[in-house]
């Protein structure tokens, strides 16, 4: 049914390019326009409730409606509603975020750089790992390695990272310097009787003789979520980021870890890193940071990484890299006081208690005869279903709708169905979701 005339709906397709939209089928039906929030819920213009099952985009921890943080961003405005910090210039609340994200680092860093978004915060990470290559004499240690299904942003440099077909098509991606590496997706690409201990063993090797194909020297760092998200919520097996870790170390090439969903709270520690023993030498971070009330990325970077960027910066004259609205006082406060609510609610705790719950419903979803697969760790989960033959992806696009349809908001990565509600979900709340996400499923 296509929008009415002159309704919201029809004037927001009108005017409006949606990201990650077939602009076609938009034009016919409209949008579904959200009008206000209220903690896990969101309501459309028409007065129906959903719950937000994806946090929006796997992005607000504190909910839809916190007035600590509007608060936050009402004084920060009235006091300095902006300032830069290019050319050795800075402002209080970006250095006070900068300290607190070095004091939850899980691992020892240096530095952070400010950024607006995942993408440019993965896009500088590349920059930054080129611009050290030069620096220590290494012109030629420039490719990087990510992952098929991984997913970085969509700058020409972070959508060269992502793994993921519809990111390159029809944009001539990726860059060359980017290589692909296998997905740890164990029950998709495992072969017939392989362990998951040796399907671990084997993804090591491919890396590896990646690398070796491609000449160590040239190969400067490879980047990875610790848990995959938009490729489908895929969660690696044991001993994957031990077995990864060894082959990098081995060849002395960097480690960036994309917290951008993960981070803050979202796996049931602070840090995905922490969750899977990764030490990474870049460390990006941004949604929950600020529970994308205000665009706002970090790079984090350890020494190793630091210093021959200052030695270079000095050669040269400058670091010649930076956004203007990066650091950004506004964003920053809010922040700063996201933070402040996620640590003094302890809402990673909360994770941790109601993710047993979250699993066994999300299990009992496994059991249904149109499953594949039910994943989850922490407050980030998927249903996997069986593809339609000929038809990938259809079952994915019908379910998302009838979810829809029973008042609970998901995303559809193919046939998967992701879940990612925000952290200040409860008990009840939960299961108000997974009794909407069996009517839906009942209803295919």
């Amino acid at each position: 049914m296509s929008p009415r005339p002159n309704s919201l709906e029809a004037r927001d397709i009108a005017a409006h390019l949606h990201p990650y939209t077939n602009q076609r089928k938009a034009e016919a039906e409209g949008s579904l326009m959200i009008d206000r929030g209220e903690g896990i819920y969101v309501f459309d213009t028409n007065g129906k409730r959903y719950i937000e099952g994806m946090a929006g985009l796997w992005s607000v921890a504190v909910g839809f409606n916190e007035p600590r943080l509007v608060d936050a961003a009402a004084k920060q405005m009235a006091k300095l509603p902006y300032y830069h910090t290019f050319t050795q210039k800075g402002h209080e609340p970006a250095t006070l975020l900068a300290e607190k994200l070095l004091e939850l680092a899980p691992v020892k860093m240096s530095k952070v750089h400010f950024t607006n978004s995942g993408s440019e915060a993965n896009d500088t990470a590349m920059k930054m790992i080129w611009y050290r290559s030069n620096a220590l004499g290494q012109p030629e240690k420039k490719k990087i390695i990510a992952r098929i299904k991984g997913y970085h942003g969509v700058t020409i440099a972070s959508a060269s990272l992502t793994g993921l077909p519809n990111n390159h098509r029809s944009f001539d991606l990726p860059l060359p310097m980017v290589k692909h590496t296998l997905c740890p997706h164990y029950k998709a690409f495992a072969n017939e009787g392989e362990s998951e201990a040796e399907f671990v063993a084997r993804l090591a090797k491919e890396l590896e003789d990646l690398i070796l194909a491609e000449g160590p020297e040239t190969v400067a760092a490879f980047i990875g979520e610790p848990v995959m998200g938009a490729g489908g919520v895929i969660i690696p097996p044991e001993g994957y980021w031990a077995a990864i870790q060894a082959v990098l170390k081995k060849y002395d090439i960097l480690l960036i870890a994309d917290e951008v969903i993960c981070g803050f709270g979202r796996t049931g520690n602070m840090f995905g890193s922490t969750t899977y023993g990764m030490e990474p030498d870049i460390l990006v971070c941004s949604k929950q940071l600020t529970s994308s009330y205000m665009p706002m990325s970090a790079i984090l970077v350890n020494d190793r990484v630091y210093q021959p960027l200052a030695d270079e910066s000095q050669k040269i004259g400058t670091f010649g890299h930076g956004f203007t609205a990066a650091g950004h006082p506004v964003a920053a406060a809010v922040a700063l006081e996201n933070l402040k609510i996620i640590e003094e609610k302890d809402l990673v705790g909360n994770v941790r208690a109601l993710a047993p719950k979250f699993a066994a419903r999300l299990a009992k979803l496994g059991q249904h005869e149109l499953a594949f697969d039910a994943r989850s760790v922490g407050l980030i989960g998927c249903l996997e279903l069986k593809p339609q033959e000929g038809a990938v992806g259809a079952r994915g696009a019908k379910l998302v709708g009838l979810l829809q349809e029973e008042g609970l908001i998901s995303r559809a990565i193919g046939d998967t169905l992701a879940l990612c509600p925000p952290l200040v979900i409860t008990e009840g709340q939960i299961d108000e979701l997974f009794d909407a996400f069996e009517r839906a499923l009942a209803k295919m």
